[in-house]
C-alpha cells in the first residue's frame, strides 16, 4: 500500500474535453523521504517511516536529530508511519513521490478539519431554530432535552452546545484526476479535509470500488 504526506494548497476546477467542470482540491504531495524500516524481529510488527517538509536544525530536538543521524538523513518536519505487508520493497533513504502513484486510482486522503470553536447546537448539527417571535427563549437554543420526573436525567450524547472541528476526518474512495510530476502536484476530485497549508495523508484506498 503506497502512502504519502502532502500540503493542501487549495480547490479549483478542471475542465473535459465535453466541457465538464470537475471541482478538484490541489495537493502538494512529496516526496517523502523513507526514514526507518520496522520489522516483527525487533519492533513486533511491519512499519515504513516517512519524513516530509523541510525543517531548520534549531527547530528540532536532540532525539528527533540523533534519529536522523543515525540514519544519515537530512531533517525533516513531519513524520508519519504506516504499515506494509512487506518490508523488502522499502529501504531506508528511498524517496516516496507523486509518480508512485496513477491517475485515475482511487486513494483514502486523511486530514485534520477546520477548527470552528464552540458552536451552539443549530450550526453543530443542523438542528432547528425555535419560535423568531416576541419573548421566545429559544430562538438558537437546544431546546427541550426530554426527561422531566423520569429519567430525571439528561442522556449522555445528546446534541448540545461544544467544540467543533479539527478533527481526524478520512475520506475515502477519492479520485486522482491528474498528477503533475515535475511539480510534485496532485489533482483530487472534490472537497478533502482541513484548511489551506493542512498536513494530510494520501494512501491507496483500502476499499477500492469501481466508478
Amino acid at each position: 500500500m503506497k502512502t504519502i504526506l502532502a500540503k493542501k494548497i487549495g480547490m479549483t476546477q478542471i475542465f473535459t474535453e465535453v466541457g465538464e467542470a470537475i471541482p478538484v482540491s490541489v495537493v502538494e504531495a512529496g516526496p517523502v523521504v523513507v526514514t526507518q524500516v520496522k520489522n516483527e524481529e525487533k519492533d513486533g510488527y511491519k512499519g515504513v517511516q516517512i519524513g516530509f517538509g523541510a525543517v531548520k536544525e534549531h527547530r528540532v530536538n536532540k532525539p528527533l536529530k540523533g534519529h536522523f543521524e543515525k540514519s544519515n538523513l537530512e531533517l525533516k518536519k513531519h513524520l508519519a508511519e504506516f504499515r506494509v505487508d512487506d518490508v523488502e520493497a522499502y529501504e531506508i533513504g528511498q524517496t516516496i513521490t507523486v509518480e508512485d502513484f496513477e491517475e485515475g486510482k482511487k486513494v483514502d486522503v486523511t486530514g485534520t478539519s477546520k477548527g470552528k470553536g464552540t458552536q451552539g447546537p443549530v450550526k453543530r448539527y443542523g438542528q432547528s431554530t425555535g419560535p423568531k417571535t416576541h419573548g421566545s427563549k429559544f430562538k438558537r437554543g437546544a431546546g427541550s432535552l426530554g426527561g422531566s420526573s423520569y429519567p430525571g436525567r439528561v442522556f449522555k450524547g445528546q446534541h448540545a452546545a461544544g467544540r467543533m472541528g479539527n478533527e481526524t476526518i478520512t475520506v475515502q474512495n477519492v479520485e486522482i484526476i491528474k498528477i503533475i510530476p515535475e511539480k510534485n502536484v496532485m489533482l483530487l476530485k472534490g472537497a478533502i479535509p482541513g484548511p489551506k497549508n493542512g498536513l494530510m495523508r494520501i494512501q491507496d484506498a483500502v476499499k477500492a470500488r469501481d466508478k
